[in-house]
């Protein structure tokens, strides 16, 4: 029985792997030609100055607003500067909207 398979974006035969430095802990780490392809179809023209590792932290680093939940008035940090005509959430009262 035949199962489908995922598909990644093609990737160019003339790609080739790029061994870069992470800019944060020197460390060095592989730039695939699949990972070029992606990047190249999500319209990034650089390379990542990062390893994985480092992106991952980075990621963690977000820094978080303070906010009031629009469903239960209570107190909700998100991860991005609310606007006040924009309804916040807090992490309940969105996963409750989710279902």
């Amino acid at each position: 029985m035949n199962t489908p398979q995922k598909t990644s974006p093609a990737v160019p035969e003339e790609w080739e792997e790029q061994v870069l430095t992470c800019r944060e802990c020197g460390r060095r780490f592989v730039f695939t030609a699949g990972e070029q392809a992606y990047y190249r179809e999500k319209g990034l023209d650089k390379p990542p100055r990062r390893c994985k590792q480092c992106r991952r932290a980075a990621r963690g680093q977000r820094p978080l607003w303070k906010a009031v939940c629009a469903a239960c008035g209570q107190e909700a940090q998100v991860p991005f500067a609310p606007r006040e005509d924009q309804l916040v959430y807090c992490a309940d009262c969105y996963a409750q909207m989710r279902k």
